[in-house]
């Protein structure tokens, strides 16, 4: 149904991104993008450990004292 993107298609969208944002939030844009691609590849590394430990090991069952 679809074709392979090529180097042309790839640049229209660039280019398209580039008008729609702004050269200054750029930065912004893809900072927000990396942290929320690293936010959910955290949380599914965690839910992957969360299935792994027991709950005896993971001490989640115990209420912690408030530290002073």
């Amino acid at each position: 149904m679809f074709r392979s993107i090529g180097p042309w298609e790839i640049g229209l969208i660039l280019l398209i991104i580039l008008i729609v944002f702004g050269v200054g939030k750029l930065p912004e844009v893809g900072g927000a993008i990396g942290r929320a691609l690293r936010e959910f590849r955290k949380s599914q590394k965690g839910e992957d450990d969360a299935k792994a430990t027991k709950p005896d090991e993971a001490g989640d069952d115990k209420p912690q004292e408030p530290k002073s």
